[in-house]
Order: C-alpha cells, then structure tokens, then sequence
C-alpha cells in the first residue's frame, strides 16, 4: 500500500485547522437572523443556529433569553431552572433577559402563581421591559373587609420591589379589576414607558401620592376614557419629560385636546388611528415640536396634511382607493425637515399612481417605504 500523497496531507491538514469565525461575525449573523417576516423573533432559526457547533451556542442562548413569553406555570417553572443563579450557564441566561412577556389569567388552574413570577423576575437583573397581561374576574375576595383581593399580595410587592429596575411597562388589565393597575404602577417607580390597556383604570381613594414616574413614552387603549382626575394624578410628574403619545382606539375629542394642550410643547411623537375632524387636526398642530406622526385611517389626509408642524420628520398614514395623495404631496413639498415617509396600503390603495410622489419623495433624499396594512404598527416602531 503507496503512502498518502503530500497534497492528500496538505488538504487534512486544512481541514483540521480551519479557522473559526470571529465571534463579532457570528453575532451580526446571528442578528440578522433575529426577527421572521413577521418582525416576530426567529425563535426556530436561532434553536438551529445554536447547534452549528459549541461556539455559537452561548452568542444564540443570549439572543434566545433577550425576549422571553411565558403563558403558564409549567413555562415559567422552566424558565427559572433555565436562568438557575448558582451555575454558570444560568447566570448567563438571566442576565441576557431584556423583556419578558408574561399572562396571568386567576381563572386558570395551570396559570402563573403570583409568587413563581416574582422569583422569574428576580432572577434577570438586566430586566428593563415587562409585559404583563391579567385575565380573570375578581371572585378571590378578602373575607374581612368584603372587597376584591388585590392582584399581588404584600410579600409580592416586595418581591418585585426589591428586582430588576423596570424602565418600560406594558400592562393589559383584561380583568374586571379597576385597581389592578394602580397596585403594579406602584411597584416601579422607575418607569419611563407605559402601556395600558383594557379595562379603564380608576383613580383609588387611598391614592393619595401622585404617580411618581416622569414618563417619557404612554400607549393607551380603552373603550372608555380614562376620567381627567386620573389622567392628571398619572401625568403629575411627566408635564416636561413626556414626548410620545400614542392612542390605539380613536380618542374622544375631550382627551385629544386634554392631554395635548397639556404636552404640547414637549410632545415629539404622535400615533393616533384617525383625524376625522378639523378640530381634531387643529389640536395637533399646536405641538410645535413634533418630529414624528403616524396615523392610520386614510381619512386623516384631507384634514391634517394641509398643515403640518415645521419640525416634522417622519410620517406614516393610510391609504385607499377614494384618498387624494395631493395633500401628502404637498405635505412633502411644503416641509423642509421631513426624512420617512410610511404609506399604509388598505384595500384598494394599490391602484393609486404613486409615481409623483416617489420621485418627489427621491428628489428631496427622502426615505419612502408602502406597508400592508398589518405591518404599520410594528415597522414604523421599529424605525423611529
């Protein structure tokens, strides 16, 4: 038998020794793989990428860990031995959990306990958004003084209050709870974001403090109106730091013009569904510092794009087949600051010529995207 050849050799030899991927590489790989189509996080891809070989394993666990949902007990009592402090691969895990999403229905006997999710937030340090949604009616009732049982008990509270400093907060109150949403803003007087939804909150007679946060960003979505005392005990200390507003449900005209006659000369971000009045438009274009605005329906054109603030840079609004794209195009052409452009198309919108504008949209280095209308929301958050 001859021996091996030197070029048999030479090329074993490349194979032992070829080089890894430089970490910083893997990551930005990694990165671009993070969200689908859908501008939802990969999970699926980011389980293969993890078994490609030992080195990227750790860079995808992070990525995995950064946004965590978690609808029951059984989920979460995973989780926590997922993130398990007293080992090393644990402490990486929890450190790498930026935002957990988590459902809490008091009606589901497999739902999250208060006290397993206590300890899952204890167990992130770097924890800065949490989403919370609460389900269930309010049959737990305290026998001693005859009214519902608040959401956390004491030794809850505490617990929470003494984790993670939580910045950003979305809290969808889907209970017959009014003072649910009082009890979880008090447990983070760090907030900086916030989002609530659902039932309307109250404003409790044994608040006597207003709401210690300077928010920066609010996100609102109810049937009914939050009343103007509440609004005002939430807002106390956000008069010079609030500088997003954004409106899920058309507002009544009353909370429009309330809450942006007080913000108006901070307000930088504006999202609302519709401007169906001239009033309505008028309101807005009293925030002389607005950089951003996105609305929706297709109905705010012929109102609100006849006049838009100087300091305007980004805009997003919908469009279907009975729009008049004159008022966007002179919008374009009447504001010197603008950058984007964000065209939602309903249905018949894709009939609409809109050759004019790109090539005005062009001409004036503008950035100029057309969305479904399913994808507004998510990518026009993304981009600003």
């Amino acid at each position: 038998m001859s021996p091996p050849s030197l070029s048999m050799e030479a090329r074993t030899e490349t194979r032992l020794h070829t080089p890894d991927i430089p970490l910083e590489i893997v990551m930005t790989i990694l990165e671009l793989l993070y969200y689908d189509d859908h501008s939802e996080v990969d999970i699926a891809i980011l389980k293969s990428c993890s078994l490609v070989c030992r080195a990227w394993t750790m860079p995808t666990q992070r990525l995995l860990f950064r946004h965590v949902t978690l609808k029951n007990q059984r989920a979460l009592e995973s989780f926590v031995d997922a993130i398990d402090r007293s080992t090393f691969q644990g402490c990486v895990r929890g450190d790498a959990v930026r935002r957990l999403r988590v459902t809490i229905d008091r009606n589901d006997p497999l739902g999250i306990n208060q006290q397993s999710f206590a300890l899952g937030v204890s167990l992130c340090p770097n924890l800065t958004g949490l989403s919370l949604a609460l389900y269930g009616g309010t049959h737990i009732v305290e026998s001693r003084v005859g009214r519902a049982a608040p959401l956390f008990d004491e030794q809850t509270v505490q617990n929470l209050t003494s984790g993670p400093a939580i910045s950003e907060l979305e809290f969808d109150n889907w209970s017959e709870s009014e003072e649910a949403t009082a009890q979880v803003l008090h447990i983070w007087p760090t907030l900086k974001s916030l989002s609530i939804r659902g039932t309307t909150p109250q404003l409790s007679s044994t608040l006597s403090d207003p709401f210690p946060c300077s928010l920066e960003t609010l996100r609102l979505n109810f049937q009914t109106a939050p009343s103007d005392d509440y609004l005002k005990w939430l807002l106390h200390n956000s008069s010079e730091s609030l500088r997003a507003l954004e409106f899920e449900r058309e507002p009544s005209l009353h909370l429009l013009e309330h809450l942006l006659t007080s913000h108006s000369a901070t307000l930088q971000s504006l999202s609302l569904p519709s401007v169906t009045s001239e009033k309505q438009a008028s309101i807005i274009q009293q925030c002389s510092q607005l950089r951003e605005l996105k609305t929706e329906s297709p109905s705010a054109l012929k109102h609100l794009y006849a006049k838009l603030p100087e300091t305007l840079e980004h805009m997003a609004f919908g469009v279907d087949k009975d729009s008049e794209l004159r008022h966007v195009l002179g919008a374009v052409k009447g504001t010197r600051t603008l950058k984007t452009v964000v065209i939602q198309i309903w249905t018949g919108g894709e009939l609409h010529d809109l050759s004019k504008l790109k090539i005005e949209c062009a001409w004036r280095g503008m950035y100029l995207k057309t969305n479904p209308v399913r994808l507004l929301r998510p990518l026009t958050r993304k981009a600003w």
